[in-house]
């Protein structure tokens, strides 16, 4: 069922669980929106009240645009258009709208979820492959990419899990296209704004739950219970014609396990590192070329190997194994060489070589876990020094600011603290705030760390700093594509950064270091 296809809105709202207070107009819709700016000619408008801004301030724009009929959950409005007030959360209805309006397509697959603070995206992509490699035809939609056969999607700039109008399209185009399963990489901003709703889990898993985002959710419970949703949710998909699993997986090395073990359902897959479990395993070798460990599960005993470097992809890869080999029945050879033959995830322990006599890697880390699991990996990549480049986004967790700091100054010889979104606050009290957590940790700003506010120039100068044998390690971007100063998007690339620094330093041709406003300053 394709975009632009009109259905009756009565027929939608009779499939779905939403309460409506007002009549419903007798009339066809062709989709369904929830920015102004992207309505078109024939759709629902969804006009989403609280958060930064209030959706019925942009109802006069959708209706330019040629939004059919405005759905909300304020009193009945006068407008140009039929207005259809339902009962409750509208972005609950704006996501359970969608399915109706491609059908459900979320019950004609196995969906697997992904969830954590780190890891997932790398576990996403692990199960993508395995699934894969055992002939099963499998889709993804994580915060890097959709893909959907051999069309790759880009999800967007900054993006967490998409919202559910998008979501429900690529999972109809992935039902079009034949495919029987899809890991869906589920923040917890996806799950909190009902994105996820009507996505109809199947199997649940867990990477870690640590500190991030208490912006947002106010406490790491709170946090906790936001992830725990997507577990809570597997009581309540309902039956599938091919079969119902409702099973979750769960870290049992992390805090979260004893929450997540009392709302998940009966059927549990446990994996560790070092407490017995489901899978667990043992004798790990974290080397510059591949990462290996004896996988244990029952009576089966294997070697796993992988590129992926990292000791923390020994729990993602565990993860990995726990749902396709436990309970999607994928054979222990297969998802090993499918582990084994593993493509680079974007911007996650990627390396860059232009001939340099020391070693450069861009990562993803982002959050003090994150941090301390790169750092811990880089120096077990190099008998040198551990040069570390990274921020601490605006408008985000401020205690982090200071913590993350001190995790490099403990695990890395020299640390360069730069800009990282730092939207509409002020960098250099960004700056300043983490110039504080250093020197708690006996930091000495100029000896061991340094504030440089434009983030090219923080590269230039670590790369510079570089002797032979050591390792540059540039965090907290990986793969995305922009940075946010004030309310603009920059188009910036670490690892084209990084790039164009070392083509620099080595006077070889490359590309040009991308522009950001702080460079104005430096100049």
């Amino acid at each position: 069922m394709g975009e632009g296809m009109e259905q009756l809105l009565k027929n939608l709202f009779a499939k779905i669980p939403i309460i409506v207070l007002s009549e419903i107009p007798d009339i066809a819709v062709s989709g369904i929106a929830l920015d102004s700016r992207k309505v078109q000619p024939g759709q629902i408008f969804a006009a989403l009240s609280g958060g930064q801004t209030d959706g019925y301030c942009f109802i006069p724009q959708a209706i330019a645009n040629g939004a059919l009929v405005v759905v909300g959950n304020q009193p009945d409005i006068s407008w140009d258009v039929p207005y259809v007030q339902i009962k409750g959360d509208t972005r609950r209805a704006l996501a359970y709208l969608a399915a109706a309006y491609y059908d459900f397509p979320a019950r004609k697959m196995t969906v697997i979820g992904v969830t954590g603070t780190d890891g997932k995206t790398t576990t996403t992509n692990m199960i993508y492959h395995i699934l894969l490699k055992a002939g099963i035809k499998t889709g993804m939609i994580s915060t890097v990419n959709a893909v959907i056969g051999e069309e790759v999607l880009d999800t967007g700039f900054h993006v967490t899990t998409p919202e559910a109008p998008e979501i429900q399209h690529y999972l109809a185009r992935m039902v079009a296209a034949g495919v029987t399963h899809v890991v869906l990489e589920t923040t917890s901003h996806g799950l909190m704004q009902e994105r996820v709703t009507a996505c109809d889990y199947d199997l649940a898993v867990i990477t870690n739950v640590t500190h991030e985002h208490l912006d947002y959710h106010g406490s790491y419970p709170a946090y906790l219970e936001a992830k725990g949703k997507l577990f809570e949710s597997l009581a309540q998909t309902p039956k599938k014609a091919h079969g119902n699993i409702r099973a979750a997986v769960l870290n049992k090395d992390d805090r979260s396990y004893a929450y997540l073990k009392r709302v998940s359902p009966d059927d549990q897959i446990s994996y560790s590192m070092v407490h017995e479990a489901t899978l667990w395993a043992e004798e790990v070798e974290n080397t510059p070329a591949e990462l290996r460990y004896i996988y244990h599960s029952d009576d089966l005993t294997i070697q796993i190997k992988t590129p992926l470097i990292g000791i923390y992809n020994v729990s993602n890869s565990l993860a990995a194994l726990a749902a396709t080999v436990l309970r999607l029945n994928v054979p222990i050879e297969t998802a090993s060489q499918a582990l084994a033959e593993m493509p680079n995830v974007p911007g996650r322990m990627e390396r860059i070589s232009l001939g340099q006599d020391f070693n450069v890697i861009v990562d993803f880390a982002h959050t003090p876990n994150g941090l301390f699991r790169a750092l811990e990996t880089a120096r077990g990549l190099t008998s040198e020094r551990v040069i570390a480049v990274f921020g601490s986004a605006g408008l985000r967790d401020r205690e982090k600011r200071r913590i993350m700091p001190q995790v490099a100054i403990e695990f890395a010889d020299l640390t360069v603290l730069t800009a990282e979104d730092p939207r509409t606050e002020s960098l250099n009290g960004i700056l300043a705030d983490m110039a504080a957590g250093a020197e708690l940790k006996g930091g000495l700003e100029g000896q061991n760390f340094w504030r440089i506010p434009d983030r090219g120039e923080a590269i230039r100068f670590a790369l510079n700093k570089a002797q032979t044998g050591d390792l540059v390690i540039v965090c907290g971007k990986g793969h995305e594509q922009s940075m946010c100063f004030g309310s603009t998007e920059h188009p910036w690339d670490d690892r084209t950064a990084v790039r164009a620094g070392l083509s620099e330093l080595l006077n070889i041709e490359g590309p040009v270091m991308p522009y950001l406003p702080t460079q104005d300053a430096v100049s």
